[in-house]
């Protein structure tokens, strides 16, 4: 395919003409190409020619790394660019709450089954679909099939989405969801409790017994398929995801990384005080814990269990597991967080890289650097503080930013 016209094609459709047939062609043959590793994995012939005919690319999607064009970033999730106090908004938490409780009366038989099989509590569940997909209010923007097939020819993870898109013929083969329903998000994940078609053949179960892993009509298959997640990343039944607590006057918040682990009592004992006078038990006391203060110094701090950190391999980010785990406590509990979010504000991405390009350099960051101020990321900036003299609260300010580029 000549290069040129595919570049002219790209960037018509980007502006709102149909792609050219050469660009059309370059894709379709490649589409073509994967006829034998979908072969390989069980797809028909029959389902590979109905779903791929026709089949165009989406060049308007993000995260494409596009011939003649700078590479497109993914979007920026909300719970990687909000500050707590956007995130977590409190109506939001009570509207979702409230539909918790209702949707609990609604699937208790399922939700007492599933929490009977697998060791996860119902609320946890029901919250996970609350965030994802606002209990299946929320319409999926893209054809599913659609997106994994762009993903895998001109995406930044193309090996990953090639063999997604094949498994997503896979799935349409077996008619457990029609083409139809199969909606996703610009990254491809699909269903109620959003799933890669992969992590539907790791996780999926048939929970309702009617021979299908539907979890895009299924509410019991989909919660039953997020609680199996769960338990495949390590879930431990009986252990609470979070405690909040309040952090002693001379707490070190560079400690608050995963690598930092000790029983709660230790924890305890070194000052930090669950809220509102809650009792742990000794066993709740023996669990080993991590500090996390998800605005440095400011706003709430919670000890996190091995359990917060499976949810956070369902979503890599903070925020998100403490909507969950929090949205879950809220179905069962109307108190709000003991101590309110501070009135933070968020620093740009790219000067959250910068950042994290000066304490990779210096020697203090080994993560990646991606303008997300996570937990290590946040120790690293409060290791930073220490060394420059600043204030030490572990959370990218302006100030911090000013340091920075002064010293680079």
């Amino acid at each position: 395919m000549n290069r040129l016209a595919f570049i002219v094609a790209l960037i018509a459709g980007l502006c709102g003409s149909s792609p050219s047939r050469a660009a059309d062609a370059g894709f379709t043959q490649f589409i073509a190409s994967l006829w034998p590793e979908a072969q390989a994995a069980g797809v028909s012939r029959a389902t590979f020619d109905a779903e791929t005919r026709g089949l165009e690319p989406d060049y308007k999607l993000p995260d494409l790394i596009l011939p003649g064009r700078p590479a497109t970033g993914a979007p920026s999730q909300a719970e990687f660019v909000q500050v707590p106090a956007d995130y977590l908004k409190e109506a939001s938490i009570i509207r979702l709450a409230e539909e918790g409780q209702r949707l609990m009366q609604k699937h208790r038989a399922a939700l007492a089954a599933i929490e009977a099989r697998f060791g996860v509590p119902g609320t946890i569940v029901l919250a996970i679909w609350g965030r994802e997909t606002d209990y299946g209010r929320y319409t999926l923007p893209y054809d599913g099939l659609r997106v994994l097939a762009t993903q895998a020819y001109v995406g930044r993870r193309k090996d990953q989405y090639r063999t997604e898109f094949i498994l997503a013929l896979k799935i349409l083969g077996e008619g457990a969801v029609a083409r139809k329903d199969m909606r996703s998000s610009w990254a491809g994940a699909t269903g109620l409790t959003q799933f890669l078609p992969s992590e539907y053949y790791k996780h999926g179960v048939d929970f309702d017994g009617d021979g299908r892993r539907d979890i895009w009509n299924s509410v019991p298959d989909a919660l039953a398929s997020a609680a199996q997640q769960l338990v495949n990343k390590g879930w431990q039944p009986g252990v609470r995801w979070a405690y909040e607590v309040r952090a002693p006057a001379n707490a070190d918040c560079t400690s608050g990384v995963p690598e930092v682990t000790k029983p709660i009592d230790e924890w305890l004992r070194a000052g930090f005080v669950p809220v509102r006078g809650q009792k742990l038990s000794a066993a709740e006391q023996a669990q080993p814990a991590s500090l996390l203060q998800p605005e440095g110094i400011y706003g709430p701090a919670f000890l996190t269990t091995k359990n917060y950190f499976v949810i956070k391999e369902y979503n890599f980010s903070d925020l998100y597991v403490l909507f969950v785990g929090h949205l879950s406590d809220r179905m069962t509990s109307p108190q709000p967080f003991a101590t309110p979010w501070s009135a933070s504000s968020q620093l740009r991405t790219a000067d959250v890289e910068a950042m994290q390009r000066h304490l990779t350099r210096i020697g203090l960051y080994a993560d990646k650097v991606d303008g997300k101020a996570g937990m290590k990321t946040r120790a690293a900036l409060g290791a930073y503080q220490k060394s420059a003299g600043l204030k030490v609260d572990c959370w990218p300010s302006e100030a911090v930013l000013r340091s920075i580029s002064a010293a680079r």
